[in-house]
């Protein structure tokens, strides 16, 4: 076998690529500016090269030099990034309308999100909950995987090695108080593969259920629904649950005839 072609079919990781997409992944919302100190406690890269690869950054357009603070920000066209994926995401333009229909049905809050490492990551939100809540939830919003509904769904269809690391990442994360979520999380995987979803409620008066979304060929998505409610688990179960399976069912089926069509 040739050079070439052994180097195609086995091809590896650009390193200052690599490295500079962890540099971008640093920043988080409350988080606006970083200087390369900062940068490279947060990765783990050494300040040299956060050093020479935040300057490159600068110069190609993705973050923003504040010369007197000495610190880099997010710049405009890494918005456009995301703007241009919701824009052209075949899944969005079929799901979302489905997704506000039933929001729009029940007053409620209908989700979809993807896992990204150790969290979750929205790529929809629409809100119809009319009661006040805590938190406001938009598309790119990140929650922890292993507190949510949506994060609990997802280890549930997960492969056992994936399942197996984040664990470990979530025993170390959480210390003395991982062996209750732990059992929440056991107890959340035995509902999604006995009732097709599960139910957590991390913040408070805020229950959330969530079922996974196995499309072949696709990466696992995750739906959820959530109230803002005094009431029980067991009540918003029984409200929520049943339209929850339906959309998902609705989803799946339009994705199907999407696929059909695109053949």
């Amino acid at each position: 076998m040739s050079t070439r072609r052994q180097h195609f079919e086995e091809p590896t990781l650009n390193r200052s690529l690599e490295r500079g997409i962890e540099i971008l992944r640093a920043f988080r919302p409350g988080a606006d500016l970083l200087g390369n100190g900062e940068i490279s406690e947060r990765t783990g890269i050494s300040r040299a090269t956060v050093s020479r690869l935040t300057q490159t950054l600068v110069e190609v357009g993705m973050l923003e030099h504040d010369r007197n603070l000495r610190a880099y920000r997010l710049a405009a066209p890494v918005l456009s990034f995301a703007h241009a994926m919701r824009g052209g995401s075949p899944v969005l333009s079929v799901v979302a309308p489905l997704m506000r229909t039933l929001a729009e049905k029940l007053r409620i809050n209908v989700g979809l999100a993807v896992p990204d490492r150790d969290e979750m990551v929205y790529l929809e939100s629409v809100r119809y909950n009319r009661r006040v809540s805590l938190r406001n939830v938009v598309a790119g919003q990140r929650v922890p995987m292993e507190l949510t509904s949506l994060g609990r769904a997802y280890l549930a269809v997960a492969d056992e090695p994936s399942r197996r690391t984040l664990m470990a990442q979530f025993r170390e994360r959480r210390g003395s108080g991982w062996n209750q979520i732990r059992d929440e999380i056991k107890s959340a995987i035995r509902s999604v593969t006995e009732r097709g979803f599960c139910t957590a409620s991390w913040q408070p008066e805020v229950i959330a259920l969530a079922t996974p979304l196995v499309v072949e060929g696709r990466p696992v998505y995750v739906l959820n629904v959530s109230v803002t409610t005094k009431g029980s688990i067991a009540e918003t179960e029984s409200m929520l649950g049943g339209p929850l399976l339906e959309l998902s069912r609705n989803v799946k089926a339009t994705l199907a005839a999407l696929e059909v069509r695109r053949a």
